[in-house]
Parts: structure tokens; C-alpha cells; sequence
């Protein structure tokens, strides 16, 4: 072997430093926000270490939700800086109820952050944003969100809802790639996290990547990843080609017909529309049915997948993420789901699950 031979991810070029702050206003507009945006060049659970290391430190209070392992992930981080966080834990694989928001907030008057998820690919749940915005903007509290699973796929407005951090990854409904993120910081966001006491000379340090805020967005934050950045612009660029709000709308399509669809089939629909992801669909296992086998019968070139965390285990997912939100996707994770469950002995009218897709791509 030559060590000349030509391959072409030898040798990439470099990123454009001038393209880094365009990337950065790009996913601005479609967070349709004003704040600051940070570019965190690691996939988002960094992202999300880094919000709760910068916020956390001895008198800090916060409500963080927990719908997800991730939910008690940053719960944990922002306990390691010192911070006294009040866990409010959902049913598992539920979303949280408003009212224990609202009884939580009440009971904790001098809580100043707020975190959730916003969509869970997990258990395929949607937590109640705007509603739990609306609580804790009218009570001047910090609202952090992980909106990885959520952008693209739900609308999602920023600057109207009050969201103070937003920390998004773009391989899921904007179907870009994983190795890179960004978090959007309000004025608010930044009070909190510039006050005495945060990490400082560290991978996890938003003062330390506002460095480059600070400088006018002209010396970048560590040296780029070619491969992610270059991969991140064609990702943006068909984004912004379809529209983010026209790939909302394909995402709630694809939902509501895979919903219609299970219905059809008779399966069990683990939440309703109110309370569900537009990325991913559950439904339940029939009584007796056995997921491993289910996995194993149905036909392997669909996306279907088993919930992941407690309360998930007897869940079956149906992927209809990114690209995938689309007619031949919903129509063939359906029908995959029919064929196994037929194939285990359990009833499953395909047919009728065919016509709901029908009713709605009928255009």
C-alpha cells in the first residue's frame, strides 16, 4: 500500500473562518432568534454538560424535569457544580403533566432555572413547551431547553417563547450531521451564567467560548472540523431550500398519518396526538407479544426499534425522523409493524392501516 494513494477524506481543507459566523446566524434563523448563538463542536450531550457546568454553583436553585435518561443526566451535572435542584420526574416514559409544573414552581419561589426536553425519541412523548414557558416567564425564570429531538420536526420559536437556552443538534429533523451543535443564550441566560463562581479554561465554559462573541465573531473558538462544518452547510442549505417551517410540516404529516395508521391496524397508541413527538411514533406491544421476536420477524429494512429507558421497554418506535418523514418511510414502517405482529399470530388489519396513509398523502 502507497502511502500517496489518493482517498478523498485525505487531506480536507480547511473550513472558511468566515463562513463559522454565517453557520452561527443560519441556525439563529431557524431557532428564529436574536440571541447569541454558540457553535459547540461535539455532539449535543456535550452541549448540554456544558449549559449545566456553566449554570451550576452553590445558590443556584433549579427545577430540572426529568422524561429521560437525559433529563436525570443534566439534573446530576447541575448538582456537581453545586447547585440545589428540585427533580420533578414524570411517569416513566410519560411527559410531565403542567400542573405538577405549575404545584413545583409554587412550592420553590426562588427558583432560577428551569430545564426540560422538549421531545423525547425515547418513549416518543412531547412535553407541554409553550405552556411551561408561559409559567416560568411570567415568574423570571432562566428556561433551558434540549430541543435536539424536537428542531425541525416541532415548531419551535425561540425568541417568542422566552426561551433563555436552546441547545440543539442538527442529525435528526434538520438531518445534518451528529458531530456538531449549537446553543442559543439569552441576556438573561448570560447574567446568570457570568456571575462569580463558574468554570473557567474548560471545554464545559460558555464564558470561555463567548470569547469569540467578544471579539466580534473573528477568532474562532478552537480550530474547526472541516469534515462537520462543510457537512453542516449542505445540511443548512437543504434546510433552508424546503423551508423549516415546511419541514414542521412534513414531520406532523408523517405523524399523524403514522398515527391513523396504528389506529387502523388496531395497535395501541402509547400517547395521543396532544402529547406525542412528530420524529418518532410508539405504540404498545400486544399483550403476550415478545419485542425481540417482534424485531426479529418484522421485515429489517424499515425503522422500527424498541423504546429505550424504563417505561419503554414494551414500546416499539416507528422512525420517521429527517428524510424519513415522508410517504414511502410511514407507508413501509406501517406495514413492517403489520407483517410482524401477523407473523407472531397477533391480528393487524394492514389493509385498513394502508388506506388511513392514504387519507392523509392523498394530495
Amino acid at each position: 500500500m502507497t502511502l500517496d494513494r489518493w482517498h478523498p477524506l485525505n487531506d480536507v481543507p480547511a473550513f472558511p473562518a468566515a463562513r463559522y459566523a454565517s453557520v452561527a446566524d443560519r441556525i439563529g434563523r431557524i431557532l428564529k432568534t436574536r440571541n447569541d448563538v454558540l457553535l459547540i463542536q461535539s455532539e449535543a450531550v456535550v452541549a448540554l454538560e456544558a449549559v449545566a457546568a456553566s449554570l451550576a454553583r452553590p445558590g443556584l436553585k433549579a427545577v430540572n424535569i426529568v422524561t429521560s435518561l437525559y433529563g436525570g443526566w443534566f439534573g446530576n451535572w447541575l448538582r456537581r457544580g453545586g447547585a440545589d435542584v428540585v427533580s420533578l420526574a414524570a411517569e416513566p416514559a410519560r411527559p410531565i403533566e403542567l400542573d405538577a409544573v405549575e404545584a413545583a414552581l409554587n412550592a420553590h419561589p426562588d427558583v432560577s432555572v428551569l430545564a426540560l426536553v422538549h421531545a423525547e425519541s425515547a418513549s416518543g412523548i412531547r412535553n407541554p413547551l409553550e405552556e411551561i414557558a408561559t409559567l416560568a416567564r411570567a415568574r423570571g425564570i432562566v428556561t433551558v431547553v434540549d430541543a435536539v429531538a424536537s428542531v425541525g420536526g416541532h415548531a419551535l420559536n425561540v425568541d417568542e417563547l422566552g426561551i433563555d437556552i436552546a441547545v440543539i443538534g442538527p442529525q435528526k429533523a434538520l438531518a445534518g450531521p451528529a458531530g456538531l451543535s449549537a446553543i442559543s443564550v439569552s441576556p438573561a441566560a448570560w447574567e446568570l451564567i457570568s456571575r462569580q463562581g463558574g468554570p473557567r479554561d474548560s471545554i464545559l465554559s460558555l464564558i470561555d467560548q463567548r470569547a469569540w462573541l467578544d471579539t466580534g465573531r473573528g477568532v474562532l473558538p478552537g480550530t474547526t472540523a472541516p469534515l462537520e462544518f462543510f457537512a453542516l452547510e449542505a445540511a443548512l442549505d437543504r434546510v433552508e431550500a424546503e423551508g423549516v417551517d415546511q419541514i414542521v410540516a412534513r414531520h406532523v404529516r408523517a405523524a399523524r398519518a403514522t398515527r391513523a395508521a396504528l389506529a387502523a391496524l388496531g395497535a395501541e397508541l402509547w400517547v395521543d396526538s396532544t402529547k406525542a413527538s412528530n420524529l418518532v411514533t410508539t405504540a404498545g406491544l400486544p399483550a403476550g407479544a415478545d419485542m425481540t421476536a417482534l424485531l426479529a420477524v418484522a421485515p429489517r429494512v424499515m425503522e422500527l426499534s424498541a423504546g429505550i429507558g424504563p417505561g419503554a421497554e414494551r414500546l416499539v418506535r416507528l422512525n420517521h425522523t429527517g428524510r424519513r418523514a415522508r410517504f414511502d418511510s410511514v407507508l413501509g414502517n406501517v406495514i413492517a409493524f403489520g407483517m410482524g405482529l401477523r407473523r407472531l399470530g397477533f391480528k393487524a388489519d394492514i389493509a385498513a392501516a394502508v388506506d388511513a396513509i392514504a387519507l392523509h398523502y392523498g394530495d
